[in-house]
């Protein structure tokens, strides 16, 4: 596999970007592209419509879904998730998006639910601000140089963010951390890790 995030040629970020969608539908896995049709198409209209913006429990739960249905399943996770008070969800994800712009804040307010580390809580945040905040893959963080071994922790997600930030504004054209996200994540191919179908 050739080296994409040291590649600057714009067409090379394109071309990955919009294999997306077959490479999700590669992956085999019952569920993820409806899934992930819902999260990146109908999701950021549902949150951006409520004032303040927040996520439902629901949605919560259906964004822990799409995340291991890309990833990998873990299925005490999603127990956890389900398990949250819905009023709760609604008040901790207010508090949450409403610290959007700030690197870190988003992410910290929403681990704080149960079952949610850095990579469900930056799910959110970037269905929410798409131009800050990129989904943390491990498959992505791999591919970005200087960050060391993968780790779902806050500190990694916070370097990780910067770097994919960094790179989107390298692009240029209109270029969001969420979609150099998906580029990254296409380019790798995905994987088909312990999934659950």
């Amino acid at each position: 596999m050739n080296d994409l995030w040291n590649d600057d040629a714009p067409e090379s970020w394109r071309a990955a970007l919009d294999r997306y969608d077959a490479v999700v539908e590669a992956q085999g896995v019952k569920r993820l592209s409806e899934l992930d049709a819902w999260y990146r198409g109908e999701l950021p209209a549902l949150i951006a419509a409520r004032e303040p913006a927040h996520v439902t429990h629901d949605e919560l739960v259906r964004m822990t879904e799409w995340k291991m249905a890309r990833g990998v399943w873990r299925a005490r996770n999603l127990v956890l998730v389900r398990g949250n008070d819905a009023d709760l969800v609604i008040r901790t994800s207010t508090e949450a998006l409403a610290a959007v712009p700030d690197p870190r804040r988003p992410i910290a307010i929403l681990a704080t639910l149960a079952g949610v580390g850095p990579a469900t809580a930056s799910a959110a945040a970037s269905a929410h601000a798409p131009d800050v905040y990129p989904f943390f893959d491990e498959l992505v963080g791999a591919q970005v140089p200087g960050l060391g071994e993968v780790a779902f922790t806050p500190a990694y997600y916070a370097r990780y963010a910067a770097a994919i930030r960094d790179r989107a504004e390298q692009l240029g054209s209109g270029w969001t951390p969420s979609m150099v996200e998906r580029a990254l994540w296409a380019h790798s191919g995905g994987k088909a890790g312990a999934r659950a179908t």
